[in-house]
């Protein structure tokens, strides 16, 4: 079982019991300091998270007659070691994906560097051709400009994954 870092964080505080999912957002927004996070996804995320508890027995879950008021306490089972290694499982293994991603765009951007390297040597070919031998000058002009076409769109790919890793970069350090 995987438990989200911040739920484990929020719920693994000695003085934090016979508490609402309410309670526990309200704690998630303040750690992940997120103003984009929608609100009931999150509850939802979180309800989900601690009826997993409960099924392990850490958790007991307490209904009212009043709608929404549902309060979850900790049981005798309840063990704070256990539920921060589960945060650490679930994060390394968040860690690992995003290794993965990171890997997969480091090698499509060496992969648009070579084709790029590979275009720039085919344009310089057809500028040295076209100054050795000016009479085929109609035949090398249009692939001169498809290859310098070629150039500015892998150029392009490069920028987009660049900043891709720059964008994952900056979340990273968050």
């Amino acid at each position: 079982m995987k438990l989200d870092p911040h739920v484990a964080q929020i719920i693994a505080a000695t003085n934090f019991d016979h508490f609402t999912t309410s309670d526990v957002r309200s704690a998630y927004f303040v750690l992940k300091n997120d103003h984009l996070l929608d609100s009931a996804k999150v509850r939802r995320s979180i309800y989900a998270e601690l009826l997993k508890l409960v099924k392990r027995g850490w958790l007991k879950k307490l209904s009212s007659n009043k709608k929404g008021c549902t309060r979850f306490s900790k049981t005798e089972l309840f063990d704070v070691v256990e539920i921060r290694s589960l945060a650490a499982i679930a994060d390394e293994s968040h860690e690992r994906v995003n290794d993965n991603k990171h890997d997969k765009l480091l090698a499509k951007l060496n992969q648009y560097k070579a084709e790029l390297l590979l275009n720039i040597g085919e344009s310089e070919a057809y500028k040295e051709l076209y100054f050795e031998v000016p009479e085929l000058v109609d035949e090398i002009q249009p692939l001169f400009n498809r290859g310098r076409d070629n150039n500015t769109r892998i150029l392009g790919k490069i920028r987009a994954v660049e900043g891709l890793l720059e964008q994952n970069k900056t979340v990273e350090k968050l």
